[in-house]
C-alpha cells in the first residue's frame, strides 16, 4: 500500500450536515473538529517575533533551549525527573510523527502495529503507508506476540480514556515481553476532569512508577497544540528511550523533517511558563460544565470523557441519526464511526468553540431537552 491508496479523507462526509446546520437562524455552533478558537499567549507570540531572524537551517534535533525546556517540563509537569537532552526530539506536530513512526522504524509488511479500539484514525493510516497490519485492541493481554509497535492514547481522543499508573505499568510489562516499541500519545495529559484526575497528575508512560526502572522501548508524544493554542505553529516532541529517539533522529535528517527556528524559540517560551496553560483549562472547564449537562438533559448520555478535549455522548442510536438531529439545532459533532467500527452509536463534541457558540449550542440543547 502506499499513500495513493488511502480512502477519502473522512471529514468530507460531513459537508452536507456542516452546510445544513450552517442555516440555523443563530448561525453554526461547529463542535467537530477540535481546533483551538483561543488566542495564542502573547508571551509566545513574543517569542515567535524575537525568533524571525531565521537565516540559516534550523537544528533537526531542537535547539538547546528547546531540548532543556522539554527535559524541564517533563519533570515539572508530568513526574518524569530522570530524562537528558539525549532523550528529548521536537517534531512537528504530533500528527506527522503518529502517522511517520511505522516508517521511521523501518516497519513493513507483515508487521503488526496495535491501536486503540477507539482510536484517532491516524495510528492505523500509518500502519497501512508501509504495508503492516493494523490491530485494534485495548487489553494488553490482547497484544500478540510479534506485534512491532504498540500505540496507547491516554488521555484518549475521541473517549477521554486515561490509563492509570498500574494500567500503564501493565502495558509495559506486556510490551516488554513481546519486544514491542510502546508508544503513548499523550497530547491531552493537561486536561484532567473527572473521577481520579480531578486532583492527581496524569501519568506519562515515562513515569517511573511506570517504568521499573527503565526507558528501553518506550516513547511519549507530546503536542502544545492544546495546551497553548499552539496548533497554527505544528509544535510537538518525542521522549523515551535514547536508542530509539537517536534513530528517528538520524531518519528526520535525512527526511528534513525540522521544526522552523522561530517555532523552537516559542516552544521553549511556552514550555516554561504554566500560567497560560492554567487559564486556557479553565476556559475548557467552564465550557465543558456548560455543555456536559445541556447534552444529558437533551437525552445524551456521556461516556468515558474523563480527561482530554472532548466528550464522548450517545443516545443510543446510529451516530449518523445523532449528526443529523444535532444538524437540525445548528450543531456539528463529529460522527462515531470515524473512530473505528467500536463506536457507532457516538458522537464527538468538541470544547474548542468559543464560549459564547458553547452557551448558543446549550440553550438549543435544552430547548430540545426530553
Amino acid at each position: 500500500m502506499s499513500v495513493r491508496d488511502l480512502a477519502d479523507y473522512p471529514w468530507d462526509a460531513v459537508v452536507p450536515y456542516r452546510e445544513r446546520a450552517a442555516r440555523h437562524p443563530q448561525g453554526l455552533v461547529d463542535l467537530s473538529v477540535g481546533s483551538p478558537v483561543d488566542p495564542t499567549p502573547a508571551l509566545i507570540r513574543q517569542a515567535l517575533s524575537e525568533a524571525t531572524d531565521a537565516h540559516s537551517y534550523p537544528q533537526t534535533v531542537g535547539t538547546p533551549a528547546l531540548r532543556e525546556a522539554i527535559v524541564d517540563w517533563y519533570a515539572r509537569r508530568r513526574g518524569v525527573t530522570d530524562l537528558t537532552v539525549a532523550n528529548v526530539l521536537p517534531t512537528i506536530g504530533s500528527k506527522e510523527l503518529v502517522a511517520l513512526l511505522p516508517t521511521l522504524l523501518g516497519l513493513g509488511e507483515g508487521d503488526i502495529v496495535v491501536h486503540p479500539r477507539i482510536a484517532y484514525p491516524t495510528y492505523e493510516v500509518g500502519a497501512r503507508v508501509v504495508g503492516a497490519t493494523p490491530l485494534p485492541a485495548d487489553d494488553p493481554a490482547e497484544w500478540p506476540d510479534g506485534a512491532k509497535l504498540i500505540w496507547i492514547n491516554t488521555p484518549g481522543n475521541p473517549d477521554g480514556r486515561t490509563w492509570t499508573v498500574d494500567e500503564l505499568a501493565a502495558a509495559v510489562r506486556r510490551a516488554r515481553e513481546i519486544g514491542a516499541v510502546l508508544a503513548s500519545d499523550e497530547c491531552y495529559a493537561e486536561l484532567g476532569w473527572d473521577g481520579l484526575w480531578a486532583q492527581e497528575r496524569i501519568p506519562s508512560i515515562l513515569d517511573p512508577r511506570v517504568t521499573d526502572g527503565s526507558r528501553a522501548n518506550l516513547l511519549s508524544v507530546y503536542s502544545l497544540s492544546k495546551q497553548s493554542n499552539l496548533a497554527g505553529y505544528r509544535a510537538a516532541f518525542v521522549a523515551g528511550y535514547a536508542r530509539i529517539v537517536g534513530e528517528l533522529l538520524t531518519a528526520r535528517k535525512h527526511l528534513g523533517l525540522m521544526p522552523p527556528e522561530p517555532v523552537q524559540h516559542a516552544m521553549a517560551v511556552a514550555l516554561g511558563d504554566d500560567e497560560h496553560v492554567t487559564a486556557q483549562k479553565e476556559l475548557y472547564r467552564e465550557r465543558r460544565d456548560t455543555l456536559r449537562p445541556a447534552l444529558e438533559a437533551a437525552g445524551f448520555r456521556i461516556d468515558g470523557s474523563e480527561a482530554g478535549l472532548y466528550l464522548w455522548a450517545t443516545e443510543g442510536q446510529d451516530a449518523w441519526a445523532s449528526i443529523s438531529r444535532l444538524a437540525d439545532l445548528g450543531i456539528l459533532a463529529g460522527p462515531g464511526p470515524f473512530y473505528g467500527p467500536f463506536s457507532s452509536e457516538h458522537v464527538r463534541l468538541a470544547l474548542t468553540a468559543p464560549t459564547e457558540r458553547i452557551v448558543e449550542g446549550a440553550r438549543r440543547l435544552r430547548g430540545q431537552a426530553l
